[in-house]
Formats: structure tokens, C-alpha cells, sequence
């Protein structure tokens, strides 16, 4: 692949990279959008930096920026609301826009959809209080996960092997999220899928394998450890390779992504078949992350890649 040259820098205008942000993931975004506005800049763009944590989307409007790089995770940045602000104020955006984000951020939703498109994701159970989490251990088996569904980077997830802490992980998911998502626990090996661009014309970068210390993949491994180890691209046979591929391409198109996103897998070790677990709209850009693992990978640099995901933001609710 080759890197965005015909890229006019200059066309882009004035850029807001926006990050930081309210959500529990404020601190992974405040590094990825430092590594996202330096790269900007270093190829010349006039981009600056916007922390909607702390100012105001009055303010975002007095800006004037003619388009913006969101490099927010979680709530009011991935969620689609800050995208509802910006399709409000006209300003054009990188990643998804205002439906997708919504779904994509709600790992329920996300798997009903892809359900309806035929396409596999472990078995899950929605939980609220009172809920019969006996039962559902035993719809599901142990062990299980438990995840507040609305969160990203681990935040809240509980692996439960033993039914009698079944409890304490759906009390902790829930001090994030009202319902609580219990789900089948695949053994096997985990997977990443990079996409760029959107609909037909979207494509995969080489697969990343994540191998977490006891396959514990967890926020502090993700961002603040050498402990994970990362191959790209994953030693997988090209027929295996290929039906990832496929699936993360059909789940990303499902759900209406655009721009750029990263599908998770999980790769059942039994019988070798691939499992979506979410799609992240707003993936990290930290010197950690697997998106610009995955650019490399297939010979974009990091700079590069940035470049190409600021070129293709628009409006989403008005005809392109």
C-alpha cells in the first residue's frame, strides 16, 4: 500500500485533533491525540489541539477549524454525541458518524446486528439487577466474562470462573452501566483487524495477535507494560488469515463504520473458528496501539496514517 502523497496539506485547512474528553478513558486519549497532533504537524498540517473535557463546544465553534481528528475513546467521544455537536456546527470529522458510533459503542447492540448479518460472536446474557445469574451461568458455562457495555480498554471486565463471584463482577460492571453483559468465555487466541475507509471500498491491514501475559489483555497491560507481546502480521495460515479478514470487513460494514476502526477476534482454539467480540470506532493511537502496529505492518508510517484518516473526514448526515 502507499502512503497518502496526494494529499494536499495545505486543502486540509485549520485542524482541531480532539482529545482528552470525560470519559474513563481520558488518559489513553490524552496520548493518543499528543502522538495524532504531533504527526499532523510534522507533515505540515495547521492542527491544534481541543480538549472537550474542559472546554466547551461554544468554543469548539469559535475555533473555525475546517475539519477535526477525533482521537476521543469512550463516552461523549466515541458515543456519537460529540458527533451529533460537530454535524450541528458543520464541521467535518474523522470515523464514523452519529448512528454508527452510538451502536458501535453499545456491545449489545453491536452483537444483535451482527447476529441479523449472520455473522458469529460468543453467546452473551444481558444482566440488571435481580437478575438469575445461577442461571445464566449456566446458560452461558464457566468460566464466563462480565463487562459493563458501554466502556472500552478492559474497563470494568471481569473474568468469572467461579459462580460464587459471579455477584461482585456484575456489581462492578455495574457502577459503569445500568445493564451489564455476560458473555461466553472463548478459549482460544485473540486477534485484531484494522480497517480503513468505508463501505465497498474499506479494506483490512494485516492482522495483529495479541499475546497478553496469561492472557490477561487487560488496561494496564494495554497501555503501561512491555509485557504483551504483538505479532503483525499473525502467524496464521492464508486460509484462516482470509476469513478473519472477511468477517472484520463484514462486521465493520454491518454496523456502517467508515474512516477507520478496529474489529476484535477471538479465534476459538477447538475447531479454529473466528468470534467478533466489538468494533471500536475510535481506536487508540498510543506508542501501544495496534492500529499503527498494523499501518506499519503493510508499510504505512505512523504519520502517514494519520494523514490518511484526517484526508477523509466529512459530514455524514448530508449527501457526499
Amino acid at each position: 500500500m502507499s502512503a497518502p502523497t496526494n494529499i494536499d496539506v495545505k486543502a486540509l485547512g485549520k485542524v482541531g485533533v480532539l482529545f482528552g474528553g470525560r470519559s474513563a478513558e481520558r488518559d489513553v486519549s490524552i496520548m493518543s491525540g499528543t502522538g495524532v497532533l504531533a504527526a499532523l504537524q510534522s507533515r505540515g498540517v495547521d492542527a491544534h489541539a481541543f480538549d472537550p473535557g474542559v472546554r466547551s463546544i461554544a468554543e469548539l465553534a469559535a475555533e473555525k477549524f475546517d475539519r477535526v481528528f477525533i482521537a476521543l475513546h469512550g463516552r461523549f467521544g466515541e458515543d456519537g454525541s460529540l458527533q451529533g455537536a460537530l454535524e450541528q456546527l458543520g464541521i467535518p470529522y474523522t470515523g464514523s458518524g452519529v448512528m454508527t458510533s452510538a451502536v458501535a459503542m453499545d456491545k449489545i447492540t453491536t452483537k444483535l446486528i451482527w447476529l441479523m448479518h449472520g455473522l458469529p460472536t460468543p453467546k452473551y446474557a444481558t444482566l440488571e439487577a435481580g437478575a438469575d445469574l445461577p442461571k445464566v451461568a449456566a446458560d452461558l458455562g464457566l468460566p464466563l466474562i462480565v463487562k459493563p457495555p458501554l466502556e472500552g480498554s478492559t474497563i470494568g471486565i471481569t473474568k468469572v470462573s467461579d459462580a460464587a463471584d459471579f455477584q461482585a463482577a456484575y456489581e462492578l460492571a455495574a457502577k459503569y452501566d445500568e445493564v451489564v453483559l455476560a458473555e461466553e468465555f472463548v478459549t482460544g487466541r485473540e486477534f485484531t483487524v484494522t480497517v480503513l475507509g468505508r463501505g465497498k471500498d474499506a479494506r483490512a491491514l494485516p492482522i495483529v495477535e495479541i499475546v497478553a501475559p496469561q492472557g490477561n489483555y487487560d488496561y494496564q497491560n494495554k497501555y503501561f507494560t512491555d509485557d504483551v507481546k504483538y505479532h503483525c502480521p499473525a502467524p496464521l495460515d492464508a486460509a484462516t488469515a482470509a476469513e478473519m479478514a472477511r468477517i472484520a470487513l463484514a462486521a465493520y460494514r454491518a454496523l456502517g463504520c467508515e474512516g477507520w476502526g478496529r474489529v476484535d477476534v477471538l479465534l476459538r482454539a477447538s475447531d479454529n473458528r473466528p468470534f467478533l467480540l466489538e468494533a471500536n470506532t475510535s481506536p487508540g493511537m498510543t506508542t501501544h496501539s495496534l492500529v499503527p502496529m498494523a499501518a506499519r505492518a503493510d508499510g504505512m508510517s505512523y504519520e502517514d496514517l494519520c494523514l490518511e484518516i484526517l484526508a477523509s473526514a466529512r459530514l455524514k448526515m448530508v449527501k457526499a
